[in-house]
């Protein structure tokens, strides 16, 4: 699938680059299993956050997968040290609480500066308008359209969508405390991670925890196909009608279905979550050159050749808005990306630490 520029010369620079492959009836071929060298748990850790032991993984999709992306290949082999993870995505009362420890003011709550958009751009961009240059951000909006091609269809700017607003003005987070924040741009994730002791998870830290210690497993549950056993994705016909067989149209609350087998909660589905790593397409085709790979950090240099542009971020997991139909980006291979000043309605995060890094933090209570 292509991406393309939309005619709001915005949402170049603020639209999420998510694209879905469209979903294949077959399954990945079986991966390695994963050689994990210490599997015990971490008692004394920080709360809210599981031990996830170091071992070995392949990471990445077979050649042979037909519901990879180009940027999920090859596969191969990536050495991990143990790391603590969330148990959950940050959530709305979690970042109420820094927001109110802080002040801070999320990407989506600011008027978009020109003079930073234009960079994304190709030059002699014209400016938009005024009316367009406003506090908001993009929210998905649904329409009855055969064509799942164009992903620009049913995602619109709103003013004043922000992560107290997910879905604009008329929309609230009331009685959604446990509910993963949205509208978070990859620059409002870091702050809080900062002011929280964290730091966001490897592209590679995140798929080897979603995973949970199984390299053979299409999804973080297993191969199991009907996804919404499992976590909260579009139920219904996409993008028009969503039917609410699990109850819920947005975001579900966090640990609302079962764990994988690390302990960790809407690894698929619910919000989209980001990573450190730059997104640059050929990356795993350098890294496939090495025999096994150290904790990989992702690409030193982001490359799309789609938006050139616009350096991304890499996410990962799907979100609510994953359908059968349509994307299949809830496998743990699944890799999207976006630009790190962008926000919508589906995106969140969570955050990682080190044992080192829960030393200092506990040293210092």
């Amino acid at each position: 699938m292509k991406y393309r520029i939309p005619i709001i010369i915005l949402g170049v620079c603020l639209f999420m680059a998510l694209s879905c492959n469209t979903k294949s009836n077959k399954k990945t071929e079986q991966l390695d299993t994963t050689e994990h060298q210490n599997i015990t748990q971490k008692i004394d850790g920080p709360p809210g956050m599981k031990w996830i032991p170091n071992g070995n993984f392949t990471i990445g999709a077979l050649m042979n997968d037909p519901e990879a992306r180009i940027d999920e290949k090859p596969s191969h082999k990536v050495s991990m040290s143990g790391f603590w993870m969330d148990t959950t995505e940050v959530t709305n009362a979690q970042f109420k609480d820094f927001i109110k420890a802080t002040g801070y003011v999320t990407t989506a709550e600011k008027k978009p500066d020109w003079n930073e958009l234009k960079k994304q751009l190709p030059p002699d961009t014209p400016k938009p308008h005024d009316s367009i240059l406003v506090a908001g951000a993009m929210v998905f909006t649904p329409i009855d359209t055969d064509n799942l091609f164009d992903w620009s269809q049913w995602w619109k700017w709103i003013k004043g969508a922000s992560w107290k607003n997910p879905q604009g003005l008329q929309s609230s987070i009331e009685n959604k405390d446990n509910h993963p924040v949205v509208q978070i741009s990859w620059e409002d994730a870091k702050a809080y991670l900062d002011w929280a002791g964290k730091r966001f998870p490897t592209n590679a830290e995140w798929e080897y925890a979603a995973r949970g210690g199984h390299d053979n497993r299409l999804y973080p549950w297993g191969d199991d196909g009907n996804i919404s056993k499992y976590g909260n994705t579009w139920q219904g016909t996409f993008p028009h009608y969503n039917d609410l067989k699990d109850g819920y149209y947005t975001t579900s609350p966090v640990g609302n279905y079962q764990p994988n087998d690390f302990g960790l909660y809407d690894m698929a589905g619910n919000v989209w979550e980001w990573t450190s790593d730059w997104y640059n397409v050929n990356y795993y085709r350098q890294n496939a050159q090495k025999e096994i790979t150290k904790n990989p950090g992702g690409a030193d240099t982001p490359f799309d050749p789609n938006l050139p542009y616009t350096p991304q971020k890499i996410l990962r997991g799907g979100s609510f808005l994953c359908h059968s139909s349509y994307c299949s980006s809830y496998r743990s291979s699944a890799i999207m990306h976006s630009s790190p000043d962008s926000s919508q309605d589906h995106v969140g995060f969570r955050g990682v630490m080190s044992q080192e890094q829960w030393e200092i933090l506990k040293s210092k209570k």
